[in-house]
């Protein structure tokens, strides 16, 4: 009986074994089969050679200014990448300590980790590599929650993570994984995390902000800096006991750091916030076209949002900034005498119109409103539409003193707004064409519309170079010769004239006989007069159009004192003309656009044409000269003026480096201009309501001595003092063997500007009178 049963506990043995090793041999073949499924892409598709190679991106667009600070980004994603060599080894270091210690170890797959999550069967925290989590990333998110679909998708998870440490090295999947991750809150990848957190570069993160920025890897929603200060603080304590326990940081280091609070210096990047809104939104209308027109290699559109190109362009990041400190500076300052007269204005801002225009210009600015195009939508008749304008809402206006939250009808924050006073700055290298400065507004969230390159206003006397610049050109004349300063007037029939036109001086004086220098110096309205009477129109216009002004110039006399409307981008063009010796250089605010791997992709050609030989160039800077020296801009020199001294921003000046430049003034003060050129930098300033109803009801304000010019000095001032950026202090250069006499006597006595008068109230006209 023994012995029977060892023989049949025997064949039990060798039963069991054979069973175990066909299950095993089974189950191994049905886990190979499984996996090469997953990666021939039965379970779903995955990523070929070239998707390794190339990994969707989705990467922002830069736009970088000439002195290399980015500026501003399109993007679906705020994401712009970096190389490794850009990481800080802390910030390294600190990752693989808290998320993959064997990182340099395995081959994508830690076998230990992922052992020992099986055994806990997922409870207490994943085994997911570095490199796993990149592959996520990258190939399918976080993906089903299903366990027999989560499951395949660990498999393919496996298997890109094994590829992909074949196709890169640990140093490239460090940087793919840290440029991928969301660090939320408009933050993707590192470079934007350390930008809008901190506002400084991956490379000056110190430990403990590195180890925030780890921290929040496991969980960014729930380790929000903005929502959870404390979580995140604790979760960098943690990330900081990794780095202890990987012997990167030793104990000491630890308790100094972990005492530390966490210093957040939030910057959030939005397309109408930072610096250069007004040119980054110029920028992007001119790329959607130029993405239309320039094709990728496959002959498809670029897409600006994803395909993360650099636009390297002309601006300058510091005159940039100078020059938004100006007009913020001096804006908020004349804007308090704005409101301080409009006090007792009972159809506030706007002056001297009916009621029936007053409604023209309310129902037209409605009808312009976002409201009325969502209410459009949504099929509301016109009645109910202009009904809703009448019914009080909270809202959150726009004030000098910052944001207020009220409540008023949106028919009432209309005309709110119809008080602010705009602005629009150009600045540009002449000889280069190069754009260093665009302001199109003061504050691009609430007022989008650019005034510099969308908006044509007119001109007042900053027109009057052009007339000059024709005489001298065709009749010969130079700075120095002498013209009556008279009355003058220009008979019906001539020069297309419809009636008889006498212009008058602003401050209704004569001064007899007077050298073309003077006469410009003081905007004498009948000189340009009688010069365009001697030239005529049609010439005027024609050289006009040569300097590069896009607008329709009619061939009226009147033109002559400004009657014109041109953009600041055409009329900084314009007077960069004469600083460059009469050539004209078309704007350019690209110097090239690249691809994400440097390849240029676009480099504009200056588009260039001769205007006025240099004697005539030269002849017309001597003029212009002569405004700073003893005209409307004298106050550029000076410690004292005339009345309205209390708003003009930055002042004393105290300049003494040569400047030509010119003020202007439209009718009833609409428009304030300030045109101001050294030799390697012309500035255009335009200030004035959006509507030409709404405005200063006297010159004293209103004038662009006061309104436009302060804007120039304060901001020239700034890129005076920022050695940085030489921008030059030296005279004009004069041509060699000059034909043209511009070194005129002049009266020792400096005159003050001939637009200030004492009682302003009374003046009713501007620099011109028709």
């Amino acid at each position: 009986m023994a012995q029977k049963s060892n023989t049949t506990t025997v064949k039990d043995i060798k039963y069991y074994q054979k069973k175990f090793w066909q299950l095993f041999l089974y189950g191994l073949g049905t886990l190979i089969l499984f996996f090469c499924l997953a990666s021939w892409g039965f379970f779903g598709a995955m990523p070929s050679f070239e998707d390794l190679e190339n990994p969707e991106s989705n990467l922002a667009t830069e736009i970088i200014s000439s002195d290399g600070v980015t500026i501003g980004k399109f993007y679906n994603e705020n994401r712009t990448p970096i190389k490794y060599e850009d990481l800080p080894p802390h910030l390294v270091k600190a990752l693989v300590s808290t998320e993959d210690e064997r990182f340099y170890e395995h081959s994508g797959i830690d076998a230990k980790r992922t052992f020992g999550a099986a055994l806990r069967l997922g409870q207490s925290g994943g085994a997911s590599t570095l490199t796993q989590q990149l592959a996520k990333l990258l190939f399918h998110g976080e993906g089903s929650k299903f366990f027999l679909f989560r499951v395949i998708q660990k498999a393919k998870e496996w298997i890109i993570a094994v590829k992909l440490e074949r196709q890169y090295t640990k140093n490239e999947i460090i940087a793919m994984y840290l440029n991928k991750a969301d660090f939320v809150n408009t933050a993707v990848g590192i470079r934007s995390a350390s930008k809008v957190y901190f506002g400084k570069e991956p490379r000056d993160l110190t430990i403990d902000e590195a180890a925030m920025f780890v921290g929040m890897l496991k969980n960014p929603s729930l380790y929000n800096p903005l929502r959870r200060l404390e979580k995140v603080k604790n979760r960098r304590n943690t990330v900081l006991d990794q780095m202890v326990r990987n012997k990167v940081i030793n104990k000491q280091q630890r308790d100094s750091l972990a005492s530390q609070p966490i210093v957040l210096n939030f910057h959030p990047e939005s397309h109408k916030e930072g610096t250069a809104t007004y040119f980054r939104e110029y920028l992007r209308e001119y790329m959607k076209n130029w993405a239309k027109e320039n094709k990728r290699p496959d002959g498809s559109d670029w897409d600006i949002y994803s395909d993360g190109l650099k636009i390297y362009t002309t601006i300058d990041s510091k005159i940039q900034q100078h020059a938004e400190e100006a007009v913020q500076a001096h804006m908020k300052n004349l804007q308090q005498e704005f409101f301080a007269q409009q006090k007792e204005n009972k159809n506030a801002p706007f002056v001297n119109i009916t009621d029936d225009e007053t409604n023209r210009i309310m129902t037209q600015a409605m009808k312009n409103s976002e409201r009325w195009r969502v209410m459009k939508e949504m099929d509301k008749t016109e009645e109910e539409i202009m009904a809703s304008f009448d019914v009080k809402t909270k809202m959150k206006i726009f004030s000098w003193k910052g944001e207020i939250d009220t409540t008023m009808t949106p028919r009432d924050s209309i005309r709110y707004y119809k008080h602010f006073l705009q602005a629009g700055l150009m600045s540009m290298e002449p000889q280069t064409g190069h754009i260093k400065a665009w302001v199109g507004g003061i504050d691009y969230k609430y007022f989008q519309y650019d005034h510099v390159g969308q908006g044509a206003r007119q001109v007042g006397s900053t027109f009057k170079p052009f007339v000059y610049a024709t005489a001298i050109e065709q009749l010969g004349m130079s700075p120095c010769d002498s013209i009556i300063d008279s009355p003058f007037m220009i008979h019906k029939g001539r020069h297309n004239v419809t009636e008889d036109w006498e212009p008058k001086n602003s401050d209704h004086q004569y001064r007899g006989m007077v050298t073309l220098k003077r006469a410009l110096a003081l905007s004498i309205n009948t000189v340009s007069a009688k010069l365009i009477d001697k030239t005529g129109p049609e010439s005027v216009a024609a050289l006009t159009k040569k300097l590069g002004v896009k607008s329709d110039i009619p061939n009226q006399p009147s033109i002559a004192l400004g009657a014109v409307e041109i953009t600041v981008e055409d009329m900084v063009a314009a007077y960069s003309t004469f600083a460059n010796q009469g050539v004209y250089i078309k704007p350019q605010f690209i110097s090239r656009i690249e691809d994400k791997n440097g390849v240029v992709l676009y480099e504009p050609v200056p588009d260039t044409h001769d205007v006025l030989n240099k004697d005539i160039a030269y002849a017309v800077i001597k003029l212009l000269e002569g405004v700073t020296e003893s005209g409307s801009g004298v106050r550029l020199r000076t410690q004292s003026g005339g009345s309205g001294d209390n708003r003009w921003t930055g002042y004393p000046y105290m300049f003494t480096n040569p400047i030509a430049g010119k003020t202007g003034t439209s009718q009833n003060q609409s428009d304030g201009w300030f045109i101001g050129m050294v030799p390697n930098l012309v500035t255009g300033v335009w200030v004035g309501c959006e509507d030409r109803s709404a405005r200063f009801k006297g010159i004293t304000y209103g004038q662009g001595a006061t309104a436009a010019l302060p804007i120039w000095g304060y901001m020239m001032k700034k890129c005076y003092e920022d050695k940085d950026l030489q921008i030059s202090k030296d005279p004009f250069q004069r041509p060699d063997n000059l034909s043209i006499k511009v070194d005129c006597w002049s009266p020792p006595k400096a005159e003050t500007d001939s637009t200030a008068v004492d009682n302003p109230e009374e003046q009713s006209t501007d620099e011109f009178e028709m």
